[in-house]
């Protein structure tokens, strides 16, 4: 079976746009389904997005146009992406391409190569490696978070936020 790639895109409120994720997604990823859904990114539990993840397979993809599109809770989105990581689904940012997932494998596998003499120093800087990559995945969705949390004190506040 061949593996699929799925755009998801992903607006707060009805009111707004998918155009322009769609657009960036399609031109990175012509052959994409794409999946959308008007629905608060605070939470994973989103219906159209738990209907993609229970129809994914090892080696499918999904690309995102943004961090914040996939959640903006820190630690719901970073346990999300360790999930998807470790099923070998491959996650995409455009606009962070740093934090795809091929990155952070590639970043594992430093240690394949090696012999009796380097391997423990090849592990310990493997060991550090992960640990630096997960912190710059749990930032990306901490400045997700950040984002909403600043925009729900300035409509409390009283404050229009576009």
């Amino acid at each position: 079976m061949k593996n699929k790639v799925y755009g998801y895109a992903r607006v707060s409120t009805m009111h707004q746009n998918l155009d322009r994720q769609i657009a960036n997604i399609k031109e990175a990823y012509p052959e994409a389904i794409i999946i959308t859904e008007k629905y608060t990114g605070t939470t994973t539990e989103r219906p159209n997005l738990k209907k993609l993840l229970k129809n994914l397979h090892e080696g499918d993809c999904i690309v995102f146009d943004e961090v914040s599109r996939m959640s903006r809770n820190a630690d719901e989105g970073f346990k999300l992406y360790e999930e998807l990581y470790n099923k070998g689904i491959r996650l995409i940012f455009i606009k962070t391409p740093l934090l795809n997932t091929d990155i952070f494998k590639d970043t594992l596998q430093i240690a394949t190569i090696g012999n009796e003499i380097v391997d423990p120093y090849i592990e310990a800087t493997n060991k550090v490696l992960m640990i630096l990559a997960k912190q710059q995945i749990q930032k990306a969705f901490e400045a997700a978070q950040i984002e909403v949390d600043t925009k729900r004190q300035a409509i409390k506040e009283g404050i229009k936020v576009r």
